[in-house]
């Protein structure tokens, strides 16, 4: 998970980044300067998901503001060294998600940013079920007709870009920005067709049914979807 991080302080700027590590999350570090470039470049696929974690500062309701101007929906939780009820409420009335007061351990950072980013593509619950196929959002491996998958960790983050958009087209690009993002070490263009096809031989021979889940659709991308006879039978995705 790619993360965006504007924190001023040096030292609490080291701190934070060991603590996001250790929760598996790519800390990248903002200046300023970020708030006054184009910011509409965050609506591309793939980049709509990724969370801004803001330290409180003089310029935070503008740069809160100036991201929602921009058309961002992406996550934005703003870190307080003390709790401030009237701040807070300004905050999230500028279209922040959560306001928390620092130290926080970077578990719970990301269940926050998770509960949030699946609310967003309209999932209360923090899990998903797509036929026989039940997808988790708290970094646990699915299951598939009762049995437990497991997924690598670069799978599981393709895994959940395609079942946060179940029933829907997922470009390759999409997929490719929100697991690789802004990573020095980007791989060459196939290796998200080489996870994909991984993904896909896990999750169908572990299907009662055999049903492929991961559809291609050429020139577009990726749908994950149930067989539409288990569909009609759970009545529901």
């Amino acid at each position: 998970m790619h993360i965006y991080l504007y924190e001023p302080r040096a030292d609490r700027l080291n701190g934070l980044m060991v603590e996001l590590r250790s929760a598996r999350m790519k800390p990248v570090p903002i200046q300023a300067a970020f708030f006054r470039g184009e910011l509409g470049l965050l609506n591309r696929g793939g980049h709509e998901d990724r969370p801004f974690l803001l330290a409180e500062n003089p310029d935070l309701l503008d740069q809160i503001a100036a991201l929602r101007a921009a058309g961002c929906s992406n996550p934005i939780l703003v870190m307080r060294d003390f709790r401030n009820s009237r701040d807070t409420a300004a905050a999230l009335d500028a279209g922040a998600d959560d306001d928390i007061v620092i130290p926080v351990k970077a578990v719970e950072l990301r269940s926050r940013i998770n509960s949030i980013t699946r609310r967003s593509h309209g999932h209360a619950a923090e899990s998903i079920q797509v036929g026989e196929v039940t997808a988790f959002f708290d970094g646990r491996d699915p299951e598939v007709s009762g049995g437990v998958v497991k997924l690598s960790r670069r799978e599981h983050a393709i895994f959940q870009q395609l079942v946060l958009n179940a029933g829907r087209v997922v470009s390759k690009g999409a997929i490719y920005d929100a697991v690789y993002g802004m990573a020095e070490d980007q791989p060459f263009d196939k290796v998200i067709d080489v996870y994909i096809c991984k993904i896909r031989k896990k999750i169908d021979q572990a299907s009662a049914s055999g049903h492929n889940y991961i559809e291609t659709v050429h020139g577009r991308g990726y749908k994950f979807s149930a067989a539409p006879e288990i569909l009609k039978r759970a009545g529901g995705m």
